[in-house]
């Protein structure tokens, strides 16, 4: 497990307990409001114009109170839950320090895929016509007797075999990675910059895979705004303003100096 694994793991973790401890309020919160509604006899109606009214009302709209607090926290748990099994299911991330290997064996993965789907359609249309001939050729290419039976079953349209849009749509992922693992080469390939402005440091670290601009405390209301506008946000565990290092953010970065620069010249 590497650096950022090990980060997506902690994550999770944090999540799933947050998660345990949202569903334990939730269900404490819930055996109040129970207990609250005990209190009063089953069936018991306000008694209107009796001294005891408003002490009544009151009560009862404690008991619909908690019992609404009981639910908020329960989709709260429910949330953390939902966020905490989507934890690492987003893809490689550029942040991962293994992205590049990660992202070759997805590519390796698609072109076998991609070469296995163009040789079933050859043997399906070398055997047109005839069935057991396509399912014998299929199952010398390692497809199960189910699957081979899927492949050959023609679609609405009379056609048998993969359709020629999953090869496209195959293929296109196949130069969408490779455009991306070439980006990330480039991006590793970076010399890291360090340039000190008037009240601000700005930092391209490769090795956090970060643009970063850093501030002698808080900057003002007016410096946030415009970090915020040009897509930097505050990261405390670096205390800095970050953007994922790549062209957009470098581009981005240079406008904030430009503002930056300006307003401590005037």
């Amino acid at each position: 497990m590497n650096h950022y694994e090990a980060k997506q793991a902690d994550r999770k973790a944090r999540l799933e307990a947050r998660a345990v401890q949202a569903e334990a309020q939730a269900a404490t919160t819930y055996d109040r409001a129970k207990q609250m509604g005990e209190a009063i006899p089953f069936g018991q109606p306000i008694l209107v114009g009796h001294h005891s009214e408003g002490r009544d009302r009151n009560y009862r709209q404690r008991i619909h109170s908690t019992y609404g607090k009981a639910f908020d926290l329960q989709k709260k748990a429910d949330h953390y839950v939902q966020k905490a099994a989507a934890v690492g299911d987003g893809g490689v991330s550029s942040d991962d320090p293994d992205a590049i290997s990660k992202l070759m064996r997805q590519v390796e993965q698609l072109t076998e895929n991609q070469e296995r789907m163009k040789k079933s359609n050859q043997v399906i249309r070398k055997y047109k016509g005839d069935a057991e001939g396509q399912r014998r050729a299929l199952l010398e290419l390692g497809y199960s007797e189910e699957s081979a039976q899927k492949l050959i079953a023609p679609d609405y349209a009379g056609r048998a075999g993969f359709p020629s849009f999953t090869l496209t749509n195959n293929n296109a992922n196949i130069r969408r990675i490779g455009q991306r693992i070439k980006q990330l080469q480039a991006d590793q390939e970076r010399a890291p910059v360090s340039i000190q402005g008037t009240g601000y440091a700005y930092a391209e670290d490769v090795e956090e895979n970060r643009v970063m601009f850093m501030f002698e405390g808080k900057p003002d209301k007016s410096t946030r705004e415009i970090l915020k506008r040009h897509g930097f946000r505050w990261s405390p565990t670096r205390g800095a303003w970050v953007r994922q290092l790549n062209n957009a953010a470098i581009w981005q970065a240079k406008a904030v100096m430009q503002i930056l620069n300006g307003s401590t010249d005037n």
